[in-house]
């Protein structure tokens, strides 16, 4: 199955485990260069086991609070054991496809209890990262259902089957791809070859763990228009340090070595971790290592967590 390819139109890209890692190690080039780590990880069973060490939690969303639309069980436990400890706890996701709001709705469908300001996306740190360029036109991928809310003030036209708008935007965002189709893949490659324009892409995800498998995101479009057109797109959130920084800010005065990022792929959340100057902990139990061999390619991608732990 070629690379991104879904079987059919269910945003599932057809990958196995062994198959996401290589897409992520394909790309390594593109990604934070860190150095190696000279020490191994530690292995426990929960978060509770390294509670002590630790003033704040910043956990991944897919993974580890869920799977798809299902919470992960115990974990809204463990959060509340952890706030009850006096621990800060935030959720540091690439969940850039829908609107601030519609995401803090949903964690508390699946019974987790987050404040608006503890959610942290990649979709804010995209808007945080526009700065001046606020006044452009922008081609949009993104699915309509998940709405604009967040994006009112932008000029922005929806990139679907109808070439003009590729030509017409002066960029493009990239932040959601469930809607996104090889035809409108080939549409924006061909307008950036015919004029190079900015990219800037609010998820850098390549995919993400569902309950069927592993769903295609917009990472891996990006990469995908990189190699094909040789513009280099601007990425925001996991492993970039723009949404750490971000994450930083709301926090206010902190001793980053207080702070553990908990997630489960090496190339987003660990790595991410690694360039912000804090530790990590990989959940191995649920997420994209979820009954594979975790120890392989911790090896192979030389990407070293500080712990590993069973389930969040």
């Amino acid at each position: 199955m070629g690379f991104g390819q879904g079987q059919g139109g269910d945003h599932l890209t057809g990958f196995s485990t062994q198959e996401a890692f290589n897409a992520y190690e394909a790309v390594r080039h593109r990604l934070p260069a860190t150095e190696p780590a000279e020490q191994h990880y530690r292995q426990v069973d929960t978060l509770e086991d390294v509670a002590e060490d630790f003033d704040v939690f910043l956990l991944d969303a897919f993974g580890v609070l869920n799977i798809g639309e299902t919470a992960i069980p115990g974990t809204a436990g463990r959060i509340r054991t952890l706030k009850a400890m006096g621990k800060r706890v935030l959720v540091v996701s690439n969940a850039a496809g829908f609107p601030h709001a519609a995401l803090v709705e949903k964690y508390t469908r699946l019974g987790y209890d987050f404040a608006a300001e503890d959610v942290i996306t990649s979709r804010a740190t995209l808007l945080a990262g526009l700065n001046g360029q606020r006044g452009q036109h922008w081609g949009l991928m993104a699915t309509p259902s998940a709405g604009l809310r967040d994006l009112e003030g932008l000029n922005l036209t929806y990139l679907e089957e109808n070439p003009a708008p590729y030509d017409a935007v002066d960029g493009f965002l990239m932040i959601g791809s469930a809607a996104w189709t090889e035809t409108r893949q080939s549409l924006l490659e061909a307008a950036l070859l015919k004029r190079p324009r900015p990219v800037l892409v609010g998820n850098p995800d390549i995919v993400a763990p569902r309950e069927r498998g592993f769903s295609s995101e917009p990472g891996l479009f990006a990469h995908r228009l990189a190699d094909r057109t040789g513009v280099a797109p601007d990425f925001f959130g996991k492993p970039f340090g723009n949404i750490f920084e971000l994450a930083f800010e709301r926090l206010g005065s902190i001793d980053k070595s207080r702070v553990l990022m908990v997630g489960d792929s090496l190339h987003t959340d660990i790595l991410g971790a690694r360039v912000a100057g804090i530790a990590s902990a990989l959940v191995s139990g649920y997420g994209f290592f979820a009954g594979h061999d975790f120890e392989t390619a911790i090896e192979r991608a030389g990407i070293m967590p500080d712990f590993v732990v069973n389930r969040p």
